[in-house]
């Protein structure tokens, strides 16, 4: 089969395609404020998942239960100094945990593999750094994963929310209209990206941060607890914008044969 309507499927990776629930950076927002004696929980520390590092940092020092500890502990708001020493401190621990989360989420390599059958090139996006994603990218590239092209927020103007790595994308890519492209992702942040792009946007649930769950815990987890988690998932995909919600990168090919079946990809 040949795609007729869609020349190129754009992947976010952490929580998408590698890294199942996304774990890698998640574990080294919460180490990097709790050394500065402020607590963090896991649900805070998701919520800005998709940004570009330091923003994602930034983000989190504005929350108010940060805040408030932050000025109760220090006598005043973090300032931009802090933001950028906990980046460093960030970066330099991130790069030691990083080659341990580069394993491609189950199904993934079916996927790419089918959709490269069917003529469609692979691209990506991401909140990591250039220098994080030259590590990520190999690792990932020896256990099977390897898109045709990735970009980060470091390449373009802005990264997530704005649409920019995307476009490049499509310009590396050679795919135009943009809307013969789609996005698929994990976050609030890829939602926006592919919106604010103007193109298709899929989140999937299973392996993601909104999840935020490890592929184990999802085994085990009793069935109606499990689908109370997945549908609240798809509740913050939809309100983010989703046009569609997956639960796993097995639903992918199938609807996309769906959008293939439409004179136009949903814009």
């Amino acid at each position: 089969m040949t795609m007729k309507n869609i020349d190129a499927v754009i992947f976010d990776w952490a929580g998408t395609t590698i890294d199942y629930g996304c774990f890698a950076p998640l574990l080294v927002f919460i180490k990097i404020f709790e050394d500065r004696g402020i607590s963090i929980t896991t649900d805070e520390a998701r919520e800005p998942m998709g940004l570009l590092k330091i923003e994602h940092i930034r983000a989190l020092t504005q929350m108010e239960n940060v805040r408030n500890q932050w000025i109760e502990r220090y006598g005043s708001k973090p300032t931009e100094q802090d933001i950028v020493n906990m980046n460093e401190e960030f970066e330099a621990k991130l790069f030691e945990v990083l080659p341990d989360f580069t394993d491609p989420i189950p199904g993934v390599l079916e996927v790419v593999k089918e959709l490269r059958d069917r003529g469609v090139k692979i691209g990506s996006t991401t909140g990591y750094t250039r220098e994080m994603m030259n590590i990520v990218a190999e690792c990932s590239k020896e256990k099977g994963y390897a898109p045709d092209f990735y970009t980060t927020a470091e390449d373009v103007k802005e990264g997530r929310p704005y649409p920019w790595m995307i476009y490049h994308n499509a310009m590396n890519l050679g795919v135009y209209p943009v809307t013969r492209m789609i996005k698929v992702g994990d976050t609030v942040s890829d939602m926006l990206e592919g919106r604010n792009a103007g193109i298709t946007t899929i989140g999937v649930i299973l392996g993601s941060s909104v999840l935020g769950l490890t592929l184990e815990e999802v085994n085990i987890m009793a069935p109606d607890q499990l689908e109370l988690k997945i549908d609240a998932a798809r509740e913050t995909f939809m309100e983010a914008g989703a046009h569609y919600v997956i639960d796993s990168m097995d639903e992918l090919v199938p609807l996309i044969d769906a959008l293939e079946k439409q004179t136009e990809v949903l814009i």
